[in-house]
């Protein structure tokens, strides 16, 4: 059982999440591919993180070479991949989806 609530906004994000476990993610590409403002998506990210479903890691960059900051990646950890499917599992079920709607997980997930 999560530590929070799983909304459908939470779902989505974890949908993304589940999409490929083994890509990492970062906070600009989830809020334009899950339709949220960054006041709604780095909340639920601090919460799966510390839940231990995310890992979260600042990619080692030169700002000037990139000519952007450093971007933070999250990624699934293993029990973030399994709690994330029980979850929206119950969520579909609760709310009566078909199966066929839930993502399902590639890969292990972790960092490399």
């Amino acid at each position: 059982m999560a530590d929070f609530q799983v909304t459908t906004t939470v779902a989505s994000v974890l949908g993304e999440f589940l999409e490929d476990v083994d890509q990492p993610q970062y906070g600009f590409d989830l809020m334009r591919r899950c339709g949220l403002a960054s006041g709604s998506l780095y909340p639920i990210l601090a919460r799966l993180e510390r839940a231990g479903w995310i890992v979260g890691k600042v990619e080692e960059v030169d700002p000037a070479h990139k000519a952007r900051p450093p971007r933070k990646y999250y990624l699934l950890t293993g029990h973030g991949v399994v709690e994330a499917t029980r979850e929206l599992a119950v969520l579909s079920a609760k709310l009566r989806l078909p199966s066929t709607l839930l993502p399902q997980p590639t890969g292990e997930g972790g960092f490399a």
